[in-house]
């Protein structure tokens, strides 16, 4: 057996002496898949720069520190509808509340009751929702942070829509980080392990918004992994928002299957982190599957933000477009790795994959690497990417009719990402997140309007 890093091994006798603890607080789907899981991390551990998926973050070096871990549940003292205040006007969202990795029940949530038979809540109240489709998608041998959650989640969020549901609200989930008094183990880190499992049936149709946000000042570290099943003819639009701090760490590890004549609007928005990996698996299972995949991100100081992706078509006759856009300031590290994989059979595919960045300082640093694999001969399939700075000529335009340096910077910048943003569906959702993105290149957004999480 090989010897791991002392990165790996902290969590291998932290699994070995608390196998029971964790167990005992989990359902049992969960607990099926934790001794394959802990195998498979055992035996690979994490993910090494030298892996092609992973060569722009040190993962081992991330892991490295120890973090405390609430494996006994206790309740962190936290009352989010008070701290809470963000509200996207008209969105009219039915609103929901995960503090670390815990379903928040209230009976103060007054968002209207939803159509007989949608679940969102907690795996452990659903257990016979949850054992047909658990750790599907998320393969613990393929992956070592996959392995790693599934080895230590003892809950999650569960977000199930039944055949021909159409939710006119969209659903949207508040992640919210909250350290509790005195940290179980380590010093002042917290490590959350976050499971999502999202179930559209067919002809199913839903909008769903995560946002993430940090509550406490202290050293966070979120594993993440959501598993999204999409029926035929159905239809799912997802949102994940990051707004955190510069001492979070989020892993976040997204599968999604599509079946026949489905369609999928997968957008993902960094607007305030400090160590961000996120690597989406989809794949088009079914003949007509569509999926839109967009990035935006805007980063400064140290940020570091990758983004992975790679696009399985399967079956023929299905599309994907894929747009990611970076903004990197001062000495902040963005990465784009994307890979469309179009097996044999899967004739008459339709693929656009583009990543365009700016790097506005010499310090910053962009990589990117698109990638075609095809072994099909009647396919439309294109990629490229760009990197570069803002361009001299219309900041001398725009100079020359008496706007500033730094106004105009702003201006070309919101300008550049917005193309990313006017993509989105939810119209409510897409006015705020130009009002914010214009915040954020002013300096001015430090938390989401309104919001007390952070003082």
């Amino acid at each position: 057996m090989n010897i791991k890093m002392n990165s790996e091994q902290q969590y291998i006798e932290l699994y070995e002496q608390c196998r029971d603890m964790i167990c005992h607080h989990a359902p049992a789907p969960m607990n099926d898949l934790r001794e394959q899981a802990f195998a498979d991390f055992r035996r690979q551990g994490f993910p090494s720069r030298k892996e092609e998926r992973y060569k722009y973050t040190d993962l081992q070096r991330l892991f490295e520190p120890n973090y405390g871990i609430n494996l006994n549940r206790l309740q962190i003292p936290a009352d989010p509808y008070q701290a809470f205040r963000c509200d996207v006007p008209n969105l009219s969202t039915s609103l929901y509340f995960v503090v670390n990795d815990m379903f928040f029940h209230d009976e103060r949530n007054v968002s209207p009751r939803l159509p007989e038979g949608v679940v969102v809540g907690s795996m452990q109240e659903h257990v016979s929702l949850l054992a047909p489709y658990y750790g599907r998608l998320a393969q613990t041998a393929d992956d070592g942070v996959t392995a790693l959650n599934t080895m230590l989640a003892q809950d999650g969020l569960l977000v199930y829509v039944p055949r021909g549901v159409v939710l006119d609200r969209a659903l949207q989930v508040i992640n919210i980080l909250k350290a509790p008094a005195r940290l179980p183990q380590g010093d002042d880190a917290l490590m959350v392990n976050r499971r999502v499992l999202i179930v559209m049936e067919d002809g199913a149709e839903a909008k769903l918004l995560f946002c993430d946000h940090a509550a406490d000042d202290c050293r966070f570290l979120t594993t993440q992994i959501i598993e999204v099943f999409v029926g035929c003819n159905a239809s799912l639009d997802l949102y994940c928002l990051e707004e955190t701090h510069n001492k979070n760490i989020r892993v976040s590890n997204v599968y999604i299957d599509q079946q026949a004549d489905s369609r999928v609007n997968h957008n993902v928005i960094t607007l305030h982190n400090g160590v961000t990996r996120n690597k989406l698996d989809l794949t088009l299972s079914g003949e007509g599957a569509e999926c839109a995949c967009n990035g935006c991100v805007v980063a400064d100081k140290r940020q570091h933000v990758d983004n992975n992706t790679l696009i399985t078509h399967r079956v023929p006759h299905c599309t994907s477009r894929e747009l990611y856009k970076y903004v990197l300031d001062d000495h902040a590290v963005g990465a784009f790795a994307g890979r469309v994989l179009v097996e044999h059979g899967a004739q008459q595919t339709v693929s656009q994959m583009t990543n365009q960045n700016l790097t506005s300082t010499d310090d910053a640093r962009m990589y990117t690497q698109p990638m075609l694999e095809i072994y099909a001969d009647d396919v439309k399939c294109a990629h490229g990417s760009t990197v570069g700075q803002l361009n001299d000529a219309a900041l001398f335009y725009m100079r020359q009719r008496g706007i500033s340096l730094h106004e105009a910077r702003i201006l070309l910048q919101e300008a550049f990402v917005n193309e990313v943003i006017d993509t989105m569906q939810l119209s409510p959702l897409r006015d705020r997140l130009h009002y914010l993105v214009e915040k954020r290149f002013r300096g001015e957004l430090n938390k989401c309007e309104g919001c007390r999480l952070c003082h």
